[in-house]
Formats: structure tokens, C-alpha cells, sequence
């Protein structure tokens, strides 16, 4: 303990040093005269934290988890300081992070949850080891190497499904309708982490793409999806709860939107040169009509593609205000595992918005958590390329406005039963649908006596009022426990009513990409007239 507890302490120091060293050059500039004092409050402060630090280890009325202490207060509370996206990653979190960022893990291959006060299968991933093995949705994870997984959290079970490519892993299941527990031997392999998790055409000859980060992966599986939809009329390119990623990745995918030469993204720090992205290759005069779906959870390089196609009217912006995160961070690669993302720049768009919101004064929680009012009169106003008004300094502003869809008290009580998921697991074993399946009446009446055994509460205005929500919901939660999660997530947008709204907007789409092409070419005849 003795020994871990030095260790954990000269890394704080090895971070705080670093830290200090950083702000030296990516903060204010110091005056070569006041160098020395500077140098000095540095030793000061941090002689003052370790003369803190071994008082607390050597009196708090408990013992002291020196890993906890650091890495969950020391480190983070000071990085919080500076903004709300500088961080500190334990070993196990910068781990989590690689593996993120490089599009891929090593596992079994499926995606589990909490269910019932259990952990269950929600879909194992088509080709996986999982999938091959025959692991089904909704089966309950009992065992996993002959550990009961009673009490254990879902990010538990995970850790224990993952490990070396090659392994094995003994999981025993609980299945609906069979008679004692199932034991599987699955071998570990690499896992692709998709961040293109569905892309199909949603109409004849319209695209529809849902893009849920940026890895290392995205800008090719984008131009994967793209030309396995082929010649398309329109597309519906969904960027809603992505949280970003890595930046060259989405300066990578707006470039397939963009004509080539124009300019992407933008972003300079203090002490750090301007670097402008522009697009390399170009969309190679794909010109189809463009809608972009955003909300509250787009952040980061997820604004970059919103915000450049905004800029240069190249699509419609649709949806929510974005988070507003305009700030870069750069991940350093510190000892034990660890890592340190730190802020060295920000961001513009082409018409030169920084989308930062304002964190100065609101708690780390308020900023993520409360969003103030989108009224965007006290924020920085530019100009598209062919003259619409654009604000910075909250986010990116949709085009068209579309409230979130908010559930309502029935709604809420069927999702926290998990009324859709149990039901498809009885009615797919009973009735084995096929494709062409469709919630009609019977269906129906045979949910509500489902709902009865469950004894959860309804009315016949519940049912009647929410008629379209409850066919979309039982016949998404069929498919993906008969089909695969892919196919259950076909069935969920076809239907989703921000998805539906954007198919109608994109003759409109085509009006503004085509007015703007019509603006731009006119402003240039008449500066060649005026030369």
C-alpha cells in the first residue's frame, strides 16, 4: 500500500509539473523577467500539495485509497479548473479511451444491459463470436467463467466477456423456454466498434446514416455506406447523440459533402499557430440533397461536419441546438498508463463561429446537464456563403427547429418494465415471424393480455392515444430479437418522427444548396465585371 501510495504520489507530481510546463506554453506568456517568481510559486505549490496530502494520508479517520484520491480529485479538480473538457485518464479509463478511439475491441462480440434486475444479451453483433455461437437476445448472462454474475454490474460483466484475442470464455445463459441453464465456449476475437451503426436506403433512392462517433474508423466507413447505397436522390445523415471524436476523422467525412478547396474547420490557441482544414477530394459533384440530423448531444467533431455544411449551404440543419463544445484537445500519453487531455486550441467554422458555450460561470454538472435558452441575440453573428445569418458562441443553430419528442407518464411505465423487450421474447418464440411481419390488431390484443400478467397499468385512452408509438415500439423490439439489432433499428427510424420530418424537408434542402450555388455564381459575374 506504502509503495502504491508513492507511486500514485510522484505521478500527481510528474502531472502537476507537466501541467505547469503546458500552461507555460499554451497559456498566457510569461515575462522573461518574472520567469524565476514563476518558477518558484510552481515549487511552492507543489511542496504545499504533497505536505497536504501525506497530512490527510497519515490522519483521516479512514485509510486513504491513494489512487481515488488522486485520480478521482486531485488531478480532475484541477484540470476542471481550467475548462470542463481538460481530463485525467486512470489506466483504466485511458484504456477505454484507445479502444474507442481506435474503432475496435477483443471480446465475444454483442451488447449486454440491465433487464429485469439482471444482465441480459440485447443483441449479439451479426458475425461475432457470440452471434455464431447461437447467444440470442434476451438471454440472461448467469455465469461468465463460472463466476454468477448476482450483484454484478453490467460494466462488470462486460470486462469479464473481454480479453485477448484467441481466449476462450465459458458463459452460461438462462434462456426463455429452456429447461435448465445453457453453457457456451466462445473464442475472443476482434470486435469492429462501428461508428456508421446503420445506414440503409429509407425511401426508393433516399440514404438514411446514423454516424455515432468518430474513431479512427469513420471517414472510411462513411464512404463505405455511401457507395453501397449508390445513386442516391437524398440523404438523411443523422448526427444525433454524437458526442465527437477525433478531428481529422470528422474533417474526413464533411469532406465527402463539400466541394474540393473549400474549407472545412479552423482552430489556433495562444501560443499555437492557425491550421486550416479544407477539403481534399471534394463530394465529386454529388450534389443530392442534404438533411443533417442534430440535437442537445451533438458535440465537438460532430459540429464540425454540422457547422461546415451549415457555413457553405451545402444541406439543412435540422433539429436541436448543438452542445456547443469548440474546444481541442490534445491527449498526451503520461507514465502508468495513464493519459492527460488538455486544451491547446479552438475551433471556428468557415464563417469563423467559435460554437464554445460559455462555462465561466456554471457548475461542471449545469454545463453538461442544464442548458440554458438557445436565444442566440447576444452571441457573435456571421454570414453563410450566400449571405444567411449564423450565430457562435452556443452551439450550431438548426435551420429548422424540432423538438425532442418527450415522453409521456404511459410511455415512461412501459420502458421502465421493459414491457416491449419481455414481450418479444415470448411472442417470438411462440410465432417465429418472418419479414413481412406488421403490428395488426391481434397483435395487439395479444400485448395488452401481456400487459395484464405483468399487471402494469393502462387505460383505453393510453392505448388509443399512443397507438402509432406502441406498433413502432413492439414490432423494433421483434426484429432485433428476431432479425438482429441492425434490422430492429430500420424499423425505429422509418418511423422516428424527427427522421419522418426530415425526409419531407429535403425539397427544401434542394431549394437552399441550389439558391446559394445561384448567389454565389452571381456575386462572382459581377466581381469579374468589376476587374
Amino acid at each position: 500500500m506504502v509503495r502504491s501510495s508513492r507511486r500514485t504520489l510522484f505521478l500527481v507530481v510528474f502531472v502537476l509539473v507537466t501541467c505547469g510546463f503546458l500552461g507555460m506554453l499554451f497559456g498566457q506568456k510569461i515575462n522573461p523577467a518574472a520567469a524565476p517568481g514563476a518558477d518558484s510559486d510552481i515549487r511552492d505549490s507543489l511542496r504545499q500539495f504533497t505536505t497536504v496530502y501525506d497530512v490527510v494520508e497519515q490522519n483521516y479517520a479512514e485509510p486513504v485509497n491513494a489512487d481515488k484520491a488522486i485520480y478521482n480529485g486531485a488531478i480532475p479538480g484541477m484540470l476542471h479548473v481550467l475548462d470542463p473538457h481538460s481530463n485525467f485518464f486512470d489506466p483504466k479509463s485511458y484504456a477505454l479511451l484507445r479502444e474507442d478511439q481506435r474503432g475496435k475491441y477483443y471480446g465475444v462480440g454483442m451488447t449486454v444491459g440491465p433487464r429485469n434486475n439482471k444482465v441480459i444479451v440485447i443483441a449479439p453483433f451479426v458475425g461475432t463470436p457470440a452471434y455464431r455461437a447461437g447467444i440470442r437476445p434476451g438471454d440472461i448472462i448467469a455465469a461468465v467463467d463460472g463466476k454468477p454474475t448476482d450483484n454484478m454490474s453490467t460494466g462488470d460483466v462486460a470486462d469479464l466477456l473481454k480479453g485477448p484475442k484467441g481466449t476462450t470464455v465459458h458463459i452460461t445463459i438462462l434462456r426463455e423456454g429452456a429447461d435448465k441453464p445453457l453453457d457456451f465456449t466462445v473464442v475472443r476475437d476482434e470486435i469492429p466498434r462501428y461508428s456508421v451503426d446503420l445506414h440503409f436506403l429509407i425511401r426508393p433512392g433516399i440514404g438514411y446514416m446514423h454516424v455515432s462517433g468518430f474513431n479512427e474508423t469513420t471517414e472510411h466507413e462513411v464512404a463505405d455506406a455511401l457507395e453501397q447505397m449508390g445513386d442516391m436522390k437524398g440523404l438523411i445523415l443523422d448526427l444525433r447523440q454524437n458526442p465527437g471524436g477525433l478531428l481529422s476523422e470528422g474533417v474526413g467525412v464533411a469532406d465527402k459533402f463539400l466541394r474540393k478547396g473549400q474549407l472545412i474547420v479552423s482552430h489556433h490557441g495562444r501560443s499555437s499557430p492557425e491550421k486550416r482544414y479544407v477539403a481534399s477530394h471534394g463530394n465529386g459533384g454529388k450534389e443530392y440533397p442534404l438533411v443533417v440530423l442534430v440535437n442537445r448531444g451533438t458535440a465537438s467533431a460532430a459540429e464540425i461536419v454540422a457547422g461546415a455544411i451549415q457555413d457553405h449551404d451545402r444541406g439543412l440543419i435540422v433539429g436541436e441546438t448543438t452542445f456547443g463544445k469548440g474546444l481541442v484537445q490534445t491527449v498526451y500519453p503520461l507514465s502508468e498508463n495513464t493519459g492527460l487531455a488538455l486544451t491547446t486550441a479552438k475551433y471556428y467554422t468557415p464563417s469563423g463561429r467559435l460554437i464554445q458555450r460559455d462555462y465561466s460561470s456554471v457548475s461542471l454538472y449545469d454545463y453538461y446537464f442544464n442548458r440554458e435558452s438557445e436565444d442566440n441575440n447576444n452571441h457573435e453573428v456571421k454570414l453563410t456563403d450566400s449571405g444567411r445569418t449564423v450565430y457562435g458562441g452556443g452551439g450550431i443553430a438548426p435551420d429548422v427547429k424540432i423538438a425532442a419528442v418527450k415522453s409521456n407518464r404511459f410511455q415512461d411505465s412501459l420502458l421502465q418494465h421493459y414491457a416491449f423487450f419481455n414481450f418479444a421474447k415470448h411472442y417470438v418464440v411462440n410465432h417465429h415471424p418472418g419479414k413481412s411481419f406488421e403490428v395488426d390488431d391481434a397483435v395487439l390484443h395479444e400485448f395488452r393480455k401481456f400487459l395484464d400478467g405483468e399487471k402494469i397499468a393502462y387505460t383505453e385512452a393510453d392505448l388509443l392515444e399512443n397507438n402509432d408509438w406502441l406498433r413502432s415500439n413492439i414490432k423494433t423490439e421483434i426484429f432485433v430479437d428476431a432479425f438482429g439489432q441492425e434490422e430492429g433499428l430500420k424499423v425505429r427510424e422509418e418511423t422516428d418522427p424527427q427522421v419522418v420530418k426530415a425526409l419531407e424537408l429535403l425539397p427544401q434542402a434542394k431549394q437552399l444548396a441550389d439558391n446559394a450555388r445561384r448567389v454565389i455564381a452571381e456575386r462572382s459575374g459581377i466581381h469579374a465585371l468589376s476587374r
